[in-house]
């Protein structure tokens, strides 16, 4: 585990960059090819508030709900009990990698089919929290509102996400490549949004996302 002191923040995300000839044709046909795996992180992805949005997020409200309340039960072991149980932790991070590598393969960073279990080339680390000292009991009831300049600015930025993925789509189709610059920016919001997600939703850090794409 990362040195606390450090000025690492507590969740990283990163993607394994190929400049290689990419697969066309999957390419081509990613949405269609995507359905099933988009089924299943979608009933899996609702015990994470927030985390399906990393992906295409069709808002079922009784997903939400059922999202909200785990929300609610993680804040209140940590207000009451100053816990965030192990287990819980762990089931909240393979979730968060599962979630990471399907929106890789939508956003086209990646062509192999997004597993289940195996980490493939996208690394995802949250560092587990001591609730004792390292989470202040009260915060987790505003963080959601603390993070609202976030949600700002990643509304807007998803909105570029999206032409980016558009022009990387074209891209592969005519060079066989996807431009770094896509990559990275692509790479760097899958980041900030799950740095937001840990702070406001599964209050695994106190400490306040930064206003960026990078490490």
């Amino acid at each position: 585990m990362a040195d606390r002191t450090s000025q690492t923040y507590p969740v990283t995300l990163s993607v394994g960059y190929s400049d290689g000839p990419r697969n066309r044709l999957t390419v081509l046909v990613r949405i269609i090819l995507a359905i099933p795996i988009l089924i299943i992180v979608d009933l899996i992805a609702t015990s994470q508030l927030g985390q399906a949005d990393q992906v295409w997020n069709w808002g079922r409200t009784e997903a939400a709900l059922v999202a909200l309340g785990l929300f609610i039960a993680t804040a209140l072991m940590i207000l009451f009990r100053r816990k965030y149980p192990r287990w819980w932790f762990d089931w909240n991070l393979e979730v968060a990698r599962f979630s990471s590598r399907v929106s890789a393969y939508l956003l086209l960073l990646r062509d192999e089919y997004p597993s289940t279990d195996e980490r493939q080339a996208v690394t995802v680390e949250i560092e587990y929290p001591d609730a004792q000292n390292d989470l202040h009991p009260v915060l987790p009831l505003i963080k959601w509102f603390l993070a609202i300049p976030h949600y700002v600015v990643l509304s807007v930025l998803g909105v570029a996400g999206m032409i980016v993925t558009i022009l990387g789509w074209f891209a592969i189709l005519i060079t066989g490549r996807l431009p770094e610059w896509m990559f990275r920016f692509l790479e760097g919001l899958m980041r900030w949004g799950l740095r937001v997600t840990a702070y406001a939703f599964l209050l695994t850090t106190d400490r306040y996302p930064p206003f960026r794409l990078g490490d």
